[in-house]
């Protein structure tokens, strides 16, 4: 049977954190026009698990708005920040890795 994306979301969060999630929302569409990667983000609920790290992942924290907005490259943190906006339509948005790309640009 074939994974759907939402179970694919699930089990990559526990594989990579031990936490369960319940994805609540599509938050965006983000492009690496230099790689040509599309990333699909969601928006989850925990529900399970407990924290751990994995052969993918060094640390797991929880970060505020403001720790996002000024710790990760711009490319990056718009991610996180649209995940959080309230009542937001998902976002399309196009980056080069770092910094993300003017509005307009193409997908």
């Amino acid at each position: 049977m074939t994974e759907s994306i939402t179970e694919g979301v699930v089990r990559e969060v526990r594989e990579e954190t031990g936490l369960t999630i319940e994805p609540v929302r599509l938050t965006g569409v983000y492009k690496n026009m230099v790689l040509g990667v599309v990333a699909i983000m969601f928006q989850g609920r925990v529900v399970g698990g407990s924290i751990a790290t994995s052969d993918e992942t060094a640390r797991v924290e929880w970060w505020t708005p403001e720790e996002v907005a000024t710790g990760m490259d711009p490319a990056y943190a718009i991610r996180m920040l649209d995940a959080v906006r309230e009542n937001a339509e998902p976002a399309v948005r196009a980056h080069d890795g770092v910094n993300l790309l003017p509005n307009g640009s193409p997908l």
